[in-house]
């Protein structure tokens, strides 16, 4: 059935996530009644385990594993059923798998793993119809220039990945107009997780969006002084 309603859920990199992430998303739900959630991946953020040196002072793998439940369930409660893109960090369990030569079988599902029930599925990529008949394309992040894959798939796009790129940006030809979507992200940009960002000028966007009877809408996390939600959004 076309989606009249889509939210798509930005990177949460739980648990480095936004501490209003929850909050933030109830509030849209509230105002936009989405009928279709789509998590755009990097849902989790196994920094204790990336193929990048991790922080000391962060958490262990099981207890990393352990805060991000919390959120995961809390997640749940509020979208029961959503499409999850596979991601980069959202699937490092399996990647780590592979390099050291060990089934994928071995492993519990993405669902056990995260304590979460069978409404959430993950996706290599998704297509979706909306209301107005359009399809429009999900994936977590295949090209910077997400204008790019929307011509390339011939479909509207939305993908995640890129942190400090929050824009819509639209093409247009003789028959058609497409458009492509970044949705930023909803991590905690002070956490240790995200150290490396202090050595570059760009800084994370906190915000994500919403898809509207086929057309797109961003909504960022407007922050106060103190890093914190203003409670508000447009």
């Amino acid at each position: 059935m076309p989606s009249k309603s889509i939210l798509v859920i930005s990177d949460q990199h739980a648990p480095y996530h936004h501490i209003d992430t929850l909050d933030f998303l109830a509030a849209i739900k509230a105002k936009y009644k989405p009928d279709t959630v789509v998590n755009i991946g990097d849902e989790m953020d196994w920094h204790s385990i990336s193929f990048h040196d991790s922080h000391p002072g962060l958490y262990s793998a099981s207890h990393e594993l352990e805060v991000a439940r919390r959120f995961f369930l809390q997640l749940e409660k509020l979208f029961p059923k959503q499409y999850i893109m596979d991601s980069n960090h959202g699937s490092l369990v399996f990647r780590k798998a592979t390099r050291y030569g060990l089934p994928h079988e071995i492993f519990k599902s993405y669902n056990s793993m995260l304590g979460v029930g069978k409404g959430w599925t993950w996706h290599e990529d998704l297509i979706l119809k909306a209301s107005n008949g359009q399809k429009i394309y999900f994936c977590h992040g295949k090209y910077k220039d997400v204008l790019k894959v929307a011509q390339q798939y011939g479909m509207c796009t939305v993908q995640g990945h890129y942190h400090t790129s929050f824009k819509i940006d639209y093409w247009s030809n003789p028959n058609e107009l497409l458009w492509g979507m970044q949705v930023g992200c909803l991590i905690n940009m002070k956490s240790l997780a995200f150290e490396y960002n202090k050595l570059q000028k760009s800084r994370p966007v906190i915000g994500t969006g919403v898809i509207i009877d086929g057309l797109p809408k961003l909504i960022p996390m407007v922050l106060k002084n103190n890093g914190r939600w203003t409670g508000k959004i447009t």
